[in-house]
């Protein structure tokens, strides 16, 4: 063989192998991704000719697969009050993939999960059409819409309602919001062009969902996290007198802290944690800060879920307390819930939950059971354990001082006559508009304080401090109200 011949053989071995290999790492290794991926439109072509199953809340479909005679597929999917539940069941669309909870559960709907392999053996061999499985919810329909309903249209807010004995997730609502069967439809001119439409609605993104995938400062909210690093330090306890002037220079700066200029924090110029957390003075979270200490602060902040991965199963994004890069004086700002603390309401629903739980957070989830096309129970997810956040002693502590905001403090317009309702208030700065302070308003809070049956919380993100302030109360008033029917 001469050597310009050897060359091409070698040459076109070494491509046949490449090839080979190449193939093969598609069909073996890399099947499952592609076949997940949501670009993927011969997948979504194949499983748009199926009986998807069904999302439910108290038994009903909120979002289910008809049949259709316009002459392209034999199902449309079909969204019932879908803009209530927009956020959570996200969309199934041709044009545009798969969203939010009808892409995490993809697997169940579309029947290609393990737990349903008996059930696709048998409609091989009896040549029926193989069904996917119908997940029921742990929300509570008239929560969910009692929450939404509440939302003024014309504010960016989220309202969560949690058990937080069981991690169950009641009522996830939030506004902005969109229709979803906007998205649904089989003509993908049609379904592009809905997309675009809902992707230039102010404060929307049909890709995320506020609840869990929009991490803002979180204010004065985060005062529950800091007041346990205060306590557990064993540097403070109720009956420790504090500094609390009326501002105070931040570390190595000229710049100040201040306390709420419209409240009452100044009168007095050393108080305890009764008085400082029922009025939200902010200055002797600067003491706090530079006594707790950095590495002290954030092993906290992570027990009660800052910087940790979380399914519920959508995924959500991780609340950020970035200490390794703060000095004192930023360490100082989010002790009091700014500068680079950046939550999500999830998270600070989590941090009530922890409280009101002896200092366990029980992992937050969607899924109350999965029911096969026989209506056999495949999968029924029980408790689950996130973290131990605090001692139960702590937790004690920080019950009776979330008293006082309800009771003399910054929550009082959330009271409701007979409920035991415990509560922190926040408010993080914004930059203003037109000369107008914007803030981010938060309430996060659990009832009854004996027997804790839910734990809720509102954002309300870019208003101003009037509106916020006095909407995020009406909101909570409205969320206990209807838990328990006053």
């Amino acid at each position: 063989m001469n050597h310009a011949i050897k060359r091409v053989w070698v040459a076109l071995t070494v491509l046949f192998v490449i090839c080979l290999g190449g193939l093969s790492y598609i069909q073996f290794f890399d099947a499952k991704p592609l076949s997940e991926n949501a670009l993927n439109k011969r997948e979504l072509y194949r499983e748009f000719d199926l009986p998807r199953g069904a999302i439910l809340v108290d038994g009903k479909p909120i979002a289910e697969s008809v049949p259709t005679d316009d002459g392209q597929f034999e199902f449309q999917r079909v969204y019932h009050d879908a803009k209530t539940y927009a956020h959570l069941t996200g969309y199934y669309s041709l044009a545009n993939g798969t969203t939010q909870l009808e892409s995490q559960l993809n697997d169940w709907l579309t029947g290609t999960s393990s737990d349903l392999l008996f059930d696709r053996l048998s409609a091989m061999f009896t040549g029926t059409r193989s069904e996917g499985a119908s997940v029921e919810l742990t929300i509570d329909g008239q929560l969910q819409k009692t929450a939404f309903e509440a939302i003024p249209d014309d504010l960016k807010a989220t309202i969560i309602v949690t058990n937080p004995k069981t991690g169950d997730i009641l009522a996830m609502a939030s506004k902005p919001s969109y229709n979803t069967n906007l998205l649904a439809v089989h003509s993908t001119s049609q379904a592009a062009q809905n997309l675009k439409d809902i992707s230039n609605t102010d404060g929307l993104s049909p890709y995320r969902n506020p609840a869990i995938s929009n991490p803002v400062t979180p204010g004065s909210s985060f005062k529950i996290v800091s007041t346990v690093a205060a306590l557990e330090s064993g540097k403070f306890d109720m009956e420790t007198p504090i500094d609390n002037p009326v501002s105070v220079n931040y570390p190595h700066s000229t710049r100040q802290m201040n306390n709420f200029s419209e409240g009452i924090c100044a009168r007095d110029t050393r108080a305890k944690l009764e008085f400082i957390f029922a009025q939200s003075c902010n200055t002797p979270f600067m003491e706090i800060s530079q006594t707790v200490g950095k590495d002290a602060f954030t092993e906290v902040a992570e027990r009660f879920g800052y910087g940790q991965q979380l399914s519920i199963p959508q995924n959500v994004v991780p609340s950020e307390f970035p200490s390794a890069e703060a000095n004192e004086a930023q360490m100082a700002q989010m002790a009091i819930g700014e500068w680079e603390n950046k939550a999500t309401p999830l998270q600070m629903n989590m941090a009530a939950m922890a409280i009101a739980n002896d200092g366990v957070i029980m992992k937050p989830n969607l899924i109350g059971k999965v029911i096969a096309p026989d209506l056999r129970v495949i999968e029924d997810p029980k408790p689950e354990k996130f973290s131990t956040a605090t001692t139960p002693e702590v937790a004690e502590q920080l019950t009776e001082l979330m008293e006082g905001p309800v009771v003399s403090g910054t929550a009082m317009n959330a009271r409701v006559p007979g409920v035991d309702f415990r509560a922190k208030t926040g408010t993080s700065q914004r930059p203003s508009e037109n000369g107008v302070r914007m803030v981010n308003s938060w309430m996060t809070g659990f009832a009854p304080a004996d027997d804790p049956q839910v734990a809720i919380t509102v954002n309300i993100q870019d208003v101003d401090y009037n509106t916020g302030h006095n909407t995020a109360g009406a909101l909570m008033k409205t969320m206990l109200e209807a838990v328990f029917n006053k």
